[in-house]
């Protein structure tokens, strides 16, 4: 497993939010990120955790927060395990008064969790194996690596990283 943080949130050609995770450090990944396509809500909730913030109502992955610390529940870590046809899996690992459980997620979900319980991100090392990007794509110093980076975007579909 890779240890990662969130990145940022960024869109493709088709306006779809991409949540892109940067390893923290190189463990054989060096200069990759890894996209992973999500939901606008959930693109909102990961940026609202991510800057601090907090929306005039709770969103559901606060509540989700809440119901954790109201059992006594901690969020020890998340998972990014796999990719299959396409599509990103992901656990929720808790440590709960009846013990350890493991809990099967959607990245994002698990993501905005995790930004929220300040609980440390991995990705299995297949998973950037098969689907990680170059991480000047997403690092735009310059107008040329902008170019690059929104080229990317207008030909990647998500179709590319199905197993």
């Amino acid at each position: 497993m890779i240890q990662v943080r969130v990145l940022g949130i960024a869109l493709d050609a088709a306006q779809q939010h991409i949540v892109l995770l940067k390893p923290l450090l190189d463990d054989g990944v060096a200069g990759r990120v890894l996209p992973i396509w999500i939901g606008a809500q959930e693109a909102t909730s990961i940026l609202i955790a991510v800057e601090g913030e907090q929306a005039p109502r709770p969103l559901s992955h606060d509540l989700m927060k809440t119901l954790l610390d109201t059992l006594d529940a901690t969020v020890d870590r998340i998972e990014v395990t796999r990719i299959e046809e396409g599509t990103f899996y992901a656990e929720i690992t808790l440590t709960t008064a009846s013990g350890i459980r493991v809990i099967d997620a959607r990245p994002s979900d698990a993501v905005a969790l995790a930004v929220r319980a300040e609980a440390p991100l991995f990705v299995a090392e297949q998973v950037f194996d098969e689907a990680g990007i170059p991480a000047e794509f997403t690092e735009p110093a310059e107008e040329e690596e902008v170019d690059k980076f929104k080229q990317f975007l207008d030909e990647v579909d998500p179709e590319d990283f199905q197993g």
